[in-house]
């Protein structure tokens, strides 16, 4: 075998060995590749599971802070008297009622002073008959009964033949009959008559359920609590329904707002004479009257002043 085929042979195995190793370096790139691949992989993956875990999660908080709110007691604890808790029950009820026809009447003050006025007014009146029942009772009836019998010599509830012949002969036209808001106001005199209508509309709504729940107590403690605290929490809800709405009819500005009227209101005074020019135009006859609400345009002032602008200024 000459030289040239020995460097032949050598070449050979040279390539061969070449081939070996880029096959194995390829191997092992494509090996660290597929190890990068998945872990890149694991971390998306426990990526998107943390995510979704954490999601749940947070839906299960929600749901939970969702059913504790709703199982939650937010009422407070009763107080020791029944009157108080019979009339705390009572205003949830009334006073909404109340809340909404009283911001209703914002003509004026007048008004809901008047609605004020004549809402206690029916509750007294309204009590009243009950309290009385409840201060004289069944046996001191009876025992007032047997007094006036004893002293009168007659008999309380019988019929006198006297009054059975009377023959009544007045005009019934001659009494005026009052209307029912007329009778609901009796007793009140100069108030605003709005205010009193709808007083009146407001009250029938929540009667009944102040009658019963006065009628729940027997206690004389609980009927006098459950009384006072009545008239005073219903002053002090009107008067802070007044504050909101006070509050409300507020009428907005802005600085820019006041600085034009107060320049406007400079502008107004201290207006010297002028002189109408030769070719001035005529001025338009004063008798021509503007409707109410409907403002006039003036090129001297600009803020809808009714006094128009004249020619050029009088010689000294």
């Amino acid at each position: 075998m000459d030289k040239m085929d020995l460097q032949r042979l050598e070449f050979l195995k040279e390539l061969k060995e070449r081939e070996i190793l880029r096959k194995a370096v390829r191997k092992a790139i494509h090996l660290v590749l597929e190890k990068r691949s998945l872990e890149n992989f694991q971390n998306k993956f426990n990526e998107v599971e943390n995510n979704a875990n954490e999601e749940i999660l947070r839906n299960m908080l929600k749901d939970y802070l969702h059913e504790s709110a709703a199982t939650q007691d937010n009422d407070p604890a009763p107080h020791r008297s029944t009157g108080i808790n019979v009339l705390s029950d009572l205003l949830k009820k009334i006073i909404p009622v109340l809340e909404d026809d009283y911001k209703i009447l914002t003509t004026d003050d007048e008004q809901r002073s008047s609605f004020r006025a004549h809402v206690i007014h029916g509750v007294k009146n309204s009590l009243a008959p009950l309290q009385a029942t409840d201060d004289v009772g069944p046996d001191s009836e009876q025992a007032l009964e047997e007094d006036l019998e004893e002293d009168l010599g007659v008999t309380v509830g019988a019929s006198d033949p006297a009054e059975d012949q009377f023959i009544d002969i007045a005009d019934d036209a001659e009494e005026e009959e009052l209307s029912p808001e007329e009778e609901f106001a009796t007793g009140l005199s100069g108030q605003d008559l709005t205010g009193r209508n709808m007083a009146y509309a407001s009250f029938k709504k929540i009667e009944r359920n102040i009658l019963d729940a006065y009628e729940l107590l027997s206690n004389d403690e609980d009927q006098e609590l459950f009384y006072d605290y009545l008239i005073t929490n219903l002053k002090l809800y009107f008067d802070k329904f007044e504050d909101e709405l006070a509050g409300n009819l507020e009428e907005p500005t802005t600085p820019e707002y006041e600085d034009a009227a107060a320049e406007a209101g400079d502008m107004g005074g201290g207006e010297e004479d002028f002189e109408p020019a030769d070719d001035a135009p005529e001025p338009a006859p004063d008798d021509v009257e503007l409707e109410d609400g409907v403002f006039g345009f003036s090129i001297t002032n600009g803020f809808g002043m009714k006094k128009r602008g004249k020619g050029r200024h009088k010689d000294a």
